[in-house]
Parts: C-alpha cells; sequence; structure tokens
C-alpha cells in the first residue's frame, strides 16, 4: 500500500503547511502530497476563517518540494475555464518537474458558489459540463492544436504551450462516488480515482461499479489507481489512522491519502504518522 498526506488551507498558516510538506517530501513513504480547492473553509469550520487558494499555494509548494507528487484534491471544475485550468496544470507541473497530480472534481458547495457568484447547475448539467471540462483539459494538455465545439465549452485552433512534462498529461485524479455520473468520467477519463472519507465496505461496492462502467467502454479497470482519503484523529493516535488505511487497503484501496487537522500541521505528526504507516507495508 502506498500513502500520502493532505493538508487543507483553511484555519491554518501558510508557514504551517509548508513544515508538513517539507517533511513529507524527506519522507519516502510518503508519495504525494494534496490540499483542496475551496474559498472559504468547509468541514464545519467558520466560513469566515481564514483559507488560502489552492492553486497559488500548490505552485509554491510545487516549488519548496523537490520528491513529493503534488496536487489539489480535487479542483472544483466550475470555478475556472477549462482552458485557464488546462494552463494552469501545465505550468504547475513544469514547476514541480513533472511532479503533478491533476485532481478534477464536478463540484459542490453550492453556499461558496452563491456568495462567489459563480454559477453551480443542477447536477444534470454540472456533470455534462465536467465531462466536456475533462475533454477539452485532456486535448489542451496532450494535442497540438484543439477545436472543441460542446454543449457549454468551444476553443477555435486554442493552445496550450510549453506542454506539461508528463505526457500524454499529468495523472488525471477524479474525485468522488457518485455511481451513475462521478464513476462512469473516472471510467472515461482518469487515471486515479479518490474517494472521500468512506468505509471499507462502501469501497469495495463502489469499486464493483467502477468495473461495470470502465466494462461499458472497454477499459481494464485495473488502469485505474484506486485511491481513498483517511482523516488522521491526533487523540486516537497514528496507530488508529493505520490500521484504519490498512482495511482501506484490504478492501481494495491503492493509495491512502492521510488527512492531517489543521491543529497538526506539523512535522513532528507526519514523522509520528509515517512511523506507524510503515507497518501497513
Amino acid at each position: 500500500m502506498r500513502f500520502a498526506v493532505k493538508t487543507a488551507p483553511q484555519m491554518t498558516t501558510w508557514a504551517a503547511m509548508l513544515e508538513v510538506w517539507r517533511a513529507a517530501d524527506a519522507i519516502d513513504l510518503f508519495e504525494s502530497a494534496w490540499n483542496f480547492d475551496h474559498f472559504e473553509p468547509i468541514l464545519a469550520q467558520p466560513r469566515n476563517g481564514p483559507c488560502l487558494e489552492g492553486w497559488s499555494t500548490l505552485a509554491a509548494l510545487a516549488q519548496a518540494t523537490t520528491r513529493i507528487r503534488v496536487g489539489c484534491m480535487v479542483t472544483g471544475v466550475p470555478y475556472r475555464h477549462p482552458a485557464v485550468l488546462a494552463n494552469m496544470a501545465a505550468t504547475v507541473d513544469h514547476i514541480a518537474g513533472g511532479r503533478l497530480e491533476l485532481g478534477l472534481g464536478a463540484g459542490w458547495n453550492q453556499a461558496e458558489c452563491d456568495a462567489y457568484g459563480i454559477e453551480l447547475p443542477g447536477l444534470r448539467e454540472r456533470f455534462d459540463r465536467f465531462d466536456e471540462a475533462c475533454e477539452v483539459v485532456i486535448s489542451l494538455l496532450s494535442q497540438p492544436v484543439t477545436d472543441y465545439e460542446g454543449e457549454h465549452f468551444r476553443l477555435t485552433g486554442a493552445h496550450c504551450e510549453p506542454k506539461p512534462v508528463q505526457r500524454p498529461h499529468p495523472p488525471i485524479t477524479i474525485g468522488g462516488d457518485g455511481p451513475r455520473r462521478t464513476l462512469r468520467a473516472v471510467a472515461r477519463y482518469a487515471q486515479r480515482w479518490n474517494t472521500p472519507f468512506t468505509s471499507p465496505e462502501a469501497l469495495a461496492s463502489a469499486t464493483d461499479v467502477l468495473a461495470a462502467h470502465c466494462a461499458d467502454v472497454g477499459r481494464d479497470p485495473a488502469e485505474i489507481d484506486v485511491t481513498a482519503q483517511v482523516i488522521h484523529d491526533p487523540a486516537a493516535g497514528p496507530t488508529a489512522t493505520a490500521e484504519a488505511a490498512a482495511s482501506l487497503g484490504a478492501a481494495g484501496c491503492g493509495l491512502a491519502v492521510v488527512y492531517l487537522p489543521e491543529t497538526h500541521h506539523t512535522a513532528a505528526e507526519v514523522e509520528r504518522l509515517a512511523a506507524a504507516l510503515a507497518g501497513v507495508r
């Protein structure tokens, strides 16, 4: 099993996040590090609390590290035009020296979108837009020129240069576990799938649904890396976190993404986690 850390850039400081990512970068056990893409705090935190912008911090953290792979888990596609996002992704992949993991999601935070005046369509249109956005991003990152005529996005003679370091494009992680549209999009577009805060039983069930979607599109589900998020509870201790990760591994998870609470964005907590997680391997 493989491991990653995740630091939400909310209710924390830049210095604390930097400390965590540099600590993880120095520990070979951790394969990747992730932040999130929101403009206001979530997960029951006060909406007026501090929240650093995800892609800005990601670019800086990519520059501040040398080994660990980096990504937003996951980018809210409604927040940016997909052509702009493709250009951002290519740029960060160069900053990272080819270490970008491109996380994509259809979006969900209605309160945040209402506050910022960002349109968040109903589910059907939202996922129609998401499918088109995935196609636009993939084309711009991998093709010399993109002409695209969709219902929601249109590109004419569009270029995205330089292309990312990773070819044909950085690995795409799609987040979420909706059985009809999200997992179908994973089967069509993603190299990795992330499900947040799930149980081993739910993970196994969703994996079966993903396999059925893969069969529909003629894809081998083994090509898709299954990843899941695990909330680390410092009060319960790192051993409990390691046991939770092991249970997900037994259900088919290949990469456990350990979500560090904002109160424990420290190198010492990363080192404690690494010691416990090493036993899972």
